[in-house]
């Protein structure tokens, strides 16, 4: 039986799921450490298994276009930014500093690597260099966000310092990632007879870093902080966000005479945040009492870039041939 075309995706079903469960039943106290702790583990997993999983062939294969990779990394990690900060004022008139926080960092995100080559794909578009786009964006990602962090929000509110958020970037994230694209030709055959397995296991560590995140802020008092209205507004502002990079990327790529199939790759890559890199970064540089609040919105947003490239891809894939 087809799955209607209304209904979200399975990762988002789990994630509403984790969020509803951890409304009514957080954990507290010695639990919520030992959580956290196992938390902190999948995340170092999730990160060797994404250095393992990266193909260094076909990064290579799409390096020469590197003008449309200097473009998607500077709408990526330029254009996001500005917009993030230009439309502070009007956002803190409907958000609490805490969730504005949190678009902030949405902005600051690399982009997806799996739904930005997928909608790539069934767009037509040039997969190579979707594939050599969204690889970079997120590993970049793993050195310029926590920097972008470092320089643009007061992160660390805990009284960490800023060496300190650096430090467990390199051990938590960076490291394990390099780890994994050393052993990536041990592991190659093993990774592709066991997608399936990895996935999960992909999925798991985010889910497991959400639940320990809203448990948190439960427990903080996060429902009598954000009420209906707020969430509706959250939603809209990730909308207008989504729209204005989309229509940025669609005109910049036509004015600078990229081919249809180029524009594609760099509306795909460039509108995208990460979900996958931003739930484990986010317990990283933030503390833990703000966590849930800040993953708010990579949340929202997530789901709905997802919605509206499926509708565009299925546009671009219907234009003649």
């Amino acid at each position: 039986m087809k799955r209607p075309r209304f209904l979200p995706d399975n990762m988002t079903l789990l994630l509403l799921s984790v969020i509803l469960i951890a409304s009514f039943f957080p954990v507290k106290g010695e639990l919520a450490v030992s959580v956290d702790h196992l938390s902190t583990l999948m995340i170092a997993l999730l990160f060797f298994m994404h250095g393992a999983k990266l193909s260094r062939e076909a990064v290579v294969a799409g390096m020469t276009h590197w003008r449309l990779h200097l473009l998607v990394l500077g709408v990526t990690f330029a254009l996001f930014p500005l917009l993030g900060m230009l439309l502070k004022p009007a956002l803190l008139t409907v958000l609490t500093p805490d969730l504005y926080l949190g678009i902030l960092y949405l902005c600051l995100l690399p982009s997806t690597v799996q739904s930005s080559i997928a909608f790539t794909s069934v767009a037509r578009g040039n997969v190579p260099a979707a594939v050599c786009s969204a690889s970079a964006s997120n590993l970049l990602g793993i050195f310029i966000t926590p920097l972008l962090v470092s320089l643009l929000i007061k992160a660390n509110s805990d009284g960490h310092s800023s060496a300190d958020a650096m430090l467990k970037i390199v051990y938590q994230l960076l490291l394990p990632f390099v780890a994994g694209q050393i052993m990536r030709p041990y592991l190659q055959a093993w990774i592709t007879k066991h997608a399936s397995v990895l996935k999960m296991v992909d999925q798991s560590s985010i889910l497991l870093v959400v639940f320990v995140a809203f448990s948190e802020a439960v427990v903080q008092g996060l429902w009598h902080q954000v009420p209906t209205l707020m969430l509706l507004g959250l939603l809209l502002i990730s909308a207008v966000i989504l729209a204005l990079v989309m229509g940025f990327t669609t005109l910049i790529s036509r004015r600078l005479g990229f081919s249809k199939e180029d524009e594609i790759t760099i509306v795909f890559c460039g509108s995208k945040k990460s979900l996958a890199s931003g739930v484990p970064m986010a317990k990283v540089l933030f503390s833990s009492g703000s966590v849930g609040m800040v993953l708010l919105p990579v949340m929202l947003f997530h789901q709905l870039q997802l919605m509206v490239c499926a509708v565009l891809a299925q546009r671009y894939a219907n234009r003649p041939k």
